[in-house]
């Protein structure tokens, strides 16, 4: 692997060209390894949790839910921002309750996941949910979501025939499937299947 050095930019001077409620815009100049001067523009992110809810006998529960920037209802894991003073795994307890109204006996934290590297730091934390218990579901006001539960095979159709196109949802779905293939990865993180 090489050295970050090799690589590395350097700040020379950066402005916040716009600030939402969720994420904060930069544009920066940099110097490059070179000595080169050119321009970053990206997103600030708060961060996220996304959860593979494991069921059972190889299924595991997605949910439908629209989403504004693409135009379209997407299949994914269960998944949401880290509110201000919020750990990664209290975060997934939080949406993993009031998007699927489960609570895990069982919370495995697995792998980070930076999702845009290009032009957002956004970091999703990616975690493994079993012994699920079903309670009252306790929806956002702002979200309609319905539940899919579904067998690990045919959520991997759906990633190859381009249906699920969520890139976190389809490295949750990949993970699924490998540690319910892969004796040794279940011992890795301690997941009893």
């Amino acid at each position: 692997m090489q050295k970050d050095q090799n690589f590395k930019e350097k700040k020379i001077a950066g402005e916040k060209v716009f600030s939402g409620q969720l994420l904060q815009v930069y544009k920066d100049e940099v110097e490059l390894p070179s000595g080169k001067k050119s321009f970053r523009e990206f997103i600030k992110h708060p961060g996220a949790s996304v959860v593979i809810p494991y069921l059972g006998n190889n299924q595991i529960m997605l949910v439908n839910q629209f989403r504004y920037p693409v135009n379209k209802t997407m299949l994914e894991l269960p998944a949401g921002k880290i509110d201000p003073g919020e750990s990664y795994k209290a975060t997934m307890i939080r949406e993993l309750f009031e998007e699927t109204g489960l609570k895990a006996e069982t919370m495995i934290q697995l792998a980070p996941i930076h999702t845009c590297i290009g032009y957002s730091n956004e970091l999703l934390y990616l975690f493994w949910a079993s012994g699920l218990e079903k309670t009252d579901h306790n929806i956002d006001t702002d979200e309609i979501i319905s539940l899919n539960p579904i067998d690990i095979s045919d959520a991997l159709e759906l990633i190859y025939t381009g249906e699920i196109s969520d890139g976190k949802t389809i490295v949750g779905i990949f993970w699924a499937d490998k540690i319910l293939k892969d004796k040794k990865l279940q011992l890795r993180f301690n997941i009893n299947i």
